[in-house]
């Protein structure tokens, strides 16, 4: 299902594109967002697929390739979805002050360079964990063969989860200060807008809320996929049953699948096009029906 709506979002934005010869910012970013999510899930199939299921086939190689490849499509999906929330944060946000007003200006300058900054977090997770690595993998490497770094692999993961556990605590805490300013932007607007007329449409306040609810679920399935790396490190510390790690990695991919749909119906757009989709189904059964019959 995960796979299914990031596709989805990367088919009718590309289709967009390719139509108008342009596209927006917000769709590059949705449409990057969807395709590291694609990225992340394989990542997290190749992950149960070697070690849960066949584990006699694990190397070293396999080791380092799995664990830095689920590290780099980890970090663009989680960073991407940050720039999204500081997106509509600048965009929807009603502040006087001068640096926010900058920014606000600068809205595409200040995405980019928070993704571009991204990259020297990145760079760093990745060494820490390829030190991890080098220093299981030669440890063991002079006396034992490689069978041992598959029977061994949880030391490695363990390592692995929660050096990302702790990287992912920042997008996190960036994410969090977002909500937080959205929330005290709306309430100065409301407040603000005590004098006019109540009858009249506030259309900030429902961009207000239409941010906040999209930031909100955000945050809930982040706080449960951020609960589920931790769930997999005491997981593997205490060497539970394996249907409680596959239940902890289930939750997990939570957060990369109902995120991309919580992301379709919250855009105009890509809501519009799920909906043509339904009906132009709908009609293509109903068609076949009376054929079959």
């Amino acid at each position: 299902m995960g796979n299914l709506g990031n596709a989805f979002t990367v088919l009718v934005n590309v289709m967009d594109w390719v139509k108008r010869r342009k596209i927006s910012f917000i769709d590059q970013i949705l449409t990057t967002l969807a395709i590291s999510r694609i990225a992340f899930l394989f990542s997290l199939t190749a992950h149960l697929f070697v070690y849960k299921w066949y584990p006699a086939i694990t190397t070293k190689r396999i080791v380092r390739q799995t664990c830095i490849f689920w590290t780099v499509t980890n970090h663009f999906s989680i960073w991407l979805a940050t720039c999204l929330s500081i997106f509509y944060f600048l965009k929807i946000a009603n502040f006087s002050n001068s640096i926010f007003l900058h920014l606000k200006w600068r809205v595409k300058k200040m995405v980019s360079g928070t993704l571009l900054a991204s990259l020297l977090l990145l760079f760093l997770n990745v060494l820490v964990i390829d030190t991890h690595i080098d220093v299981f993998i030669y440890r063991i490497e002079a006396n034992i063969f490689f069978s041992v770094i598959s029977s061994n692999y949880s030391q490695v993961a363990r390592l692995v989860l929660l050096t990302n556990t702790m990287f992912t605590l920042i997008p996190f805490t960036v994410t969090l200060t977002v909500f937080l300013l959205l929330i005290f932007s709306l309430w100065r607007h409301l407040k603000s807008m005590r004098h006019n007329a109540k009858g009249s449409r506030d259309v900030s306040k429902a961009a207000h809320i239409k941010a906040l609810q999209m930031i909100v679920t955000f945050l809930l399935l982040y706080s449960i996929f951020f609960l589920s790396l931790l769930s997999q490190f005491c997981n593997i510390k205490y060497k539970q049953r394996n249907s409680v790690s596959l239940l902890f990695w289930t939750v997990g991919i939570a957060f990369p699948s109902g995120h991309s749909c919580v992301l379709i119906l919250g855009n105009t757009k890509l809501r519009q096009a799920f909906i043509s989709m339904m009906w132009w189904l709908r009609c293509r059964l109903s068609a076949v029906e009376p054929s079959v019959s």
